[in-house]
């Protein structure tokens, strides 16, 4: 599956912005879905993800209350909503995916088998 990410761009503390994850080719509906984020010098930290069918979500204990993760099937797309942004959000923004069959822990990199390019969010404060 290949996977394009848009939306990033540069806000100021405590804006939203909405980022999203389209297949350009091939389909996510079996796709247990995730975002990742990385800074300069750090390694790349799970965000959230999402299953394939949205039944469940989950966070990273830094963004849990203010992003959520949401997705259309039907169109092929996965959506990051970030809200209440802050400076330490600052990253390059990934979408990961892999199908939801497979075991393996769930924020893990190696755990996923597609991946986006990446967009750049940048936060001023």
């Amino acid at each position: 599956v290949q996977l394009v990410e848009s939306g990033g761009g540069l806000v100021q503390a405590g804006d939203s912005l909405r980022l999203s994850c389209t297949a350009s080719e091939g389909t996510l509906t079996d796709q247990y879905m995730a975002w990742f984020r990385q800074s300069p010098g750090k390694e790349r930290d799970f965000v959230g993800g999402i299953t394939a069918a949205s039944t469940y979500t989950t966070y990273a204990d830094s963004v849990r209350g203010r992003f959520t993760i949401s997705r259309d099937n039907a169109n092929n797309t996965v959506y990051l909503q970030m809200n209440d942004l802050k400076p330490e959000d600052t990253a390059v923004y990934f979408c990961a995916g892999r199908p939801e069959s497979w075991t393996g822990l769930i924020t893990r990199r190696s755990a996923y088998e597609d991946w986006g390019q990446g967009t750049q969010v940048t936060v001023s404060s």
